[in-house]
């Protein structure tokens, strides 16, 4: 029943937080008249695969979480276990960027600067969010396990993983050495 559970929680958090911030906010409050093209440019095609790369993405990161991790992404059910794997080796938000994609995508598709503005204010507002709370719970929850993730793997612009560091005791004193 435990995996169904966690199964369905993420269901539920992908259908309220990302349909949310990628389809109802977007269609709703800055593109009201979106349409569906006749015939699909170049554009089209790209704003389509940048959409499925950005989906693909963000079920990657969230089965992660799930499975890895044992938790959400929702703030009130976060992963129980620390998660340094996949997407999260290369950077530290690839939910976050997985999203971005997914609006920076449906703006190309609808050829919509309001959309492109709103992409902007959410970029904008998550990254105050990561600084102003998901920084602080993780470095609560995880400690130096965290801050050593922190100065290995960039916060927003992915990188080549470097190996990481391995925690080792203190050296000893000179009189222990007998």
């Amino acid at each position: 029943m435990k995996p169904l559970w966690l199964f369905l929680k993420n269901l539920a958090f992908t259908i309220v937080v990302p349909g949310f911030i990628v389809g109802w906010v977007p269609l709703n409050w800055f593109e009201r008249h979106a349409q569906w093209p006749a015939i699909w440019t170049g554009q089209h095609f790209g704003g389509a695969a940048l959409f499925g790369l950005g989906a693909i993405l963000f079920l990657h990161c969230q089965w992660l979480f799930a499975v890895k991790g044992q938790g959400t992404p929702a703030p009130i059910d976060p992963p129980k276990k620390f998660v340094r794997r996949g997407l999260y080796k290369w950077v530290r938000n690839p939910m976050y960027l997985a999203v971005f994609t997914l609006v920076g995508a449906e703006a190309l598709f609808l050829m919509s600067w309001h959309i492109a503005v709103y992409l902007i204010l959410l970029m904008c507002l998550i990254h105050t969010w990561v600084l102003a709370y998901e920084e602080t719970v993780l470095r609560r929850s995880f400690g130096a396990m965290y801050e050593d993730y922190k100065r290995d793997v960039p916060r927003w612009l992915p990188r080549k993983p470097r190996p990481p560091l391995q925690t080792v005791p203190p050296f000893s004193r000179a009189g222990d050495r007998q």
